[in-house]
């Protein structure tokens, strides 16, 4: 088998047969900040064929300290159309399916309907509850990320588990980074977990974060698990 060369040093880490696999593979993006951008690009630099970014969300000037997408020249751009600017320029391989509308009950199933993983890469328990709950309606496993200060956490939900709930309780309330700030580099570690979790389950990888909470800790370089119900 011969894999093209932009993806020569993924080799080693994965088998030609897994690197190839990923051209084949779809996973949504919901969220295009933060968390989101980074995803995107580290997707589409790995080489996951079709990448589905939702977003309603346009640029603001308080994004540039964190959202690798944001520039000073894109503000006021909805992040989705950066999004797909991006990835031309990155990865022309990679098609990028832009939703430029937020993620709610109505719409939720619709959009991931057909995709091998989904990345919540959102800001609000609300909307992480209906991905939630549109992902065991579609039997999609899903890849929940959060950040909030110099804390980041992950874990991978699969159709049937409740540890999603075992997390927030309720859908009630802000989100972690509402009231403890976003830094770029917690941003950055968070989304690099997420990444790695989503490519283990597109590969049919055995050690995912199932049913465990990883709580990463970039002021004191620690982290930890935790077991969920």
């Amino acid at each position: 088998m011969t894999v093209p060369k932009r993806y020569s040093r993924n080799i080693k880490a994965l088998s030609e047969e897994e690197s190839a696999s990923l051209a084949g593979k779809r996973v949504c993006v919901v969220g295009c900040g933060g968390l989101g951008g980074y995803c995107l690009e580290q997707l589409a630099r790995i080489g996951v064929g079709t990448l589905v970014a939702v977003d309603g969300d346009v640029f603001e000037e308080s994004n540039l300290n964190r959202q690798i997408l944001a520039t000073e020249v894109n503000l006021g751009q909805p992040k989705v159309q950066a999004a797909v600017e991006r990835i031309a320029i990155v990865n022309s391989l990679v098609k990028v399916e832009p939703h430029h509308e937020m993620l709610g009950e109505a719409n939720a199933a619709a959009l991931i309907h057909g995709c091998d993983c989904v990345i919540d890469a959102l800001d609000n328990r609300a909307s992480r509850f209906w991905l939630a709950h549109a992902c065991q309606q579609e039997g999609i496993p899903l890849v929940y990320g959060a950040i909030g200060g110099w804390f980041g956490q992950v874990c991978t939900v699969f159709p049937g588990d409740v540890s999603f709930v075992d997390i927030y309780g309720s859908h009630d309330g802000e989100g972690i980074q509402r009231s403890e700030g976003n830094l770029p580099f917690t941003a950055a570690v968070t989304a690099s977990f997420q990444v790695a979790e989503c490519v283990k389950v597109l590969l049919g990888k055995a050690d995912v974060l199932r049913n465990r909470l990883l709580m990463i800790e970039t002021l004191y370089g620690s982290c930890e698990e935790m077991e969920l119900a």
